[in-house]
């Protein structure tokens, strides 16, 4: 009998089993695979390798989102700015290159806005000590006001015309699989290493944790805050540029869809908890595949928008519950208030 075995039942005590609880990741999981098995036998066609492409192409935006997302939910934070920060960066960079600028300069160029954006929300969060969620919450109008007063007046921006690499990044696929999908993974893989393998990621695992703990360690944690913050952005900016590829062009109005809930809904479904500490890339893969799953039956029933919003509604409010059940907040979460 190993050690961990002996020590886990010398807690327990004699005479006591030991019981595994069932994570929320593996009971997500197994849903979505009931759920895809329930999808192929009662729609035509949804079980067919052109509509599991559809589906992953569909939701590798919300995936790539979610990645960003929960770098700073691991880490005790959320970010509501993040698709305010997407369209503002992302129309500046289109409609300079519009208007004459060469687009690798105009994508620099917006990518110093997002990563300034990222900077002056973590700096708040970190240093001023306002919760994340009402920094974000308030950061998100400011973002998409300042876009919307010096950098542009449209809605409609179309994609820059002579790019080759923006179309084949949008419409171009490498053995059969679209390169959104591509890029997703790349990204996944990414953020998987730098949460695991660097001390950047480790830290960020410790303020979420425990903050206090965390502090007493010698750990940079504030530095660390406004780096995420900043690297959020950043994912949403590349995100972003995905979204002008595939759709030939970007509109402001996706600063005011439901798109961010629809991200936490990907991120605390999969498991990552509010309370932080817990969680990594594998939960949002499987939060990705519920939610890509669940969208993709309902569009295939033809459900109005707002019935699809009414039971993702509905689910991300069960997932909240999960979360608190499997995750309860701690007594120093309790004193310091929500995230």
């Amino acid at each position: 009998m190993s050690e961990a075995i002996k020590t886990a039942e010398h807690r327990k005590g004699p005479g006591k089993r030991l019981h595994v609880r069932p994570s929320q990741e593996g009971i997500v999981f197994l849903i979505t695979v009931a759920m895809f098995v329930f999808f192929s036998v009662v729609l035509d066609n949804f079980l067919s390798y052109g509509n599991a492409i559809t589906l992953l192409r569909g939701v590798s935006v919300l995936g790539m989102l979610a990645l960003g997302m929960s770098i700073v939910v691991i880490g005790r934070g959320v970010d509501l700015a993040m698709v305010a920060t997407l369209v503002v960066g992302m129309i500046w960079a289109v409609k300079m290159t519009n208007d004459g600028q060469d687009f690798g300069i105009a994508l620099l160029m917006g990518g110093g806005f997002v990563v300034a954006t990222g900077i002056v929300i973590g700096f708040v969060i970190a240093y001023a000590e306002i919760p994340a969620i009402f920094t974000t919450l308030a950061m998100g109008p400011i973002v998409f006001g300042v876009g919307n007063l010096f950098f542009f007046r449209e809605d409609t921006h179309n994609a820059p015309e002579n790019v080759a690499w923006l179309n084949t990044l949008g419409f171009g696929s490498t053995f059969s699989v679209p390169n959104t999908i591509w890029v997703f993974a790349a990204l996944a893989l990414a953020v998987h290493i730098l949460m695991r393998y660097t001390r950047f990621g480790r830290t960020i695992y410790a303020t979420g944790d425990n903050p206090l703990a965390a502090r007493l360690t010698g750990f940079a944690m504030r530095p660390t805050i406004v780096v995420q913050y900043a690297m959020t952005a950043l994912l949403a900016y590349i995100v972003g540029l995905i979204i002008v590829a595939s759709n030939s062009g970007i509109n402001t109005r996706l600063a005011y869809t439901t798109l961010v809930y629809d991200v936490l809904l990907v991120v605390v479904l999969g498991g990552i908890g509010l309370s932080g500490g817990r969680g990594g890339v594998r939960n949002v893969l499987v939060g990705t595949l519920f939610v890509g799953t669940l969208q993709s039956g309902m569009t295939i029933l033809n459900l109005a928008y707002a019935e699809q919003n009414l039971i993702k509604s509905v689910v991300m409010l069960g997932a909240l519950v999960a979360d608190t059940l499997t995750n309860p907040r701690d007594e120093q979460t309790s004193q310091g208030g929500d995230i």
